[in-house]
């Protein structure tokens, strides 16, 4: 199998490790607007070179993992040179305008969108790891749209990487994942924004953060060049989940002037009904 990973960071890393686990004949070369990833992951041993325009007219796979307003842009330039029978995938957090932006093109056929919900608050190609996928959820967008051999491929590779599938339409995945991986990273950044600005001494936040504030401001390591867009692409959700978080706080933030603490007793002991729903869901699968 020839495999064209397009964007050598955490994702694209990741798949790279564990697609030479599973196909012992894959050859892997990468595209990176970054030459500095590009030869770490040769170093790294993740790819075995460069790609260029051959490479992607040879490709059985193509794997888009970057920005998603690079996506946008870059995209439609990759269905323009890929083969007849070249399946790609994208790994974008949002799916409303990627899907949108290839829907006339000649070979959208070739493309399948997906998310696959996994990551860590690391980037680059030193942070690829292994089963990164393993177990975790990947949306699949408007599946009918690609060819029907090419989504057997696709889900056989799935398959060999211990990924779940779920089905959805563009914009429900954007609506849904404002609420559990958008609104999430803004928290963790504005809850790290808030302490910096409180605590001038850094050496007090350093002795006194315990493990929970280390695991609710964990996000806020994340890339904000990936970020950004996301937010940007998935604006109107988002504003629309931060409304229903901020009225949540200034309730919450009502109780305690009102010395409503049997109120705030109940908020907290309602909520941890949460505890149920997340029972069961791997750690890290809802980082992106």
């Amino acid at each position: 199998m020839n495999v064209i990973i397009v964007g050598i960071g955490l994702i694209g890393g990741s798949m790279a490790r564990d697609l030479r686990c599973q196909y012992s004949e894959v050859s892997i070369y990468g595209m990176d607007a970054n030459e500095a990833h590009l030869e770490e992951a040769v170093r790294l041993q993740l790819i075995d070179g460069i790609a260029g325009s051959k490479e992607l007219s040879e490709a059985d796979l193509v794997i888009v993992s970057i920005p998603v307003d690079a996506i946008v842009k870059e995209l439609p330039k990759l269905l323009d040179v890929i083969g007849d029978d070249t399946l790609v995938i994208d790994a974008g957090s949002t799916k409303s305008e990627i899907c949108s932006i290839v829907t006339d093109h000649p070979r959208r056929r070739n493309f399948l969108a997906c998310h696959p919900i996994a990551g860590t608050e690391f980037s680059g190609p030193s942070a690829a790891v292994s089963e990164l996928f393993d177990g975790k959820t990947n949306i699949i967008c408007e599946v009918e749209k690609t060819a029907f051999k090419l989504q057997e491929r696709a889900l056989n590779i799935f398959s060999s990487l211990g990924m779940r599938i779920r089905y959805m339409n563009p914009e429900a995945h954007d609506r849904h994942i404002a609420y559990v991986s958008h609104l999430s990273h803004i928290s963790s950044f504005m809850l790290g924004k808030t302490v910096i600005e409180k605590e001038k001494n850094e050496r007090d936040i350093f002795d006194m953060a315990g493990s929970g504030f280390e695991s609710t401001v964990r996000l806020a390591k994340s890339s904000p060049a990936m970020w950004t867009p996301i937010f940007e692409q998935n604006k109107e959700n988002v504003i629309e989940t931060l409304d229903e978080y901020i009225q949540n706080l200034e309730a919450f933030k009502q109780k305690l002037i009102d010395n409503n603490f049997e109120g705030i007793y109940k908020e907290m002991d309602n909520t941890n009904k949460i505890k149920a729903i997340l029972k069961g869901i791997p750690q890290n699968n809802k980082d992106r």
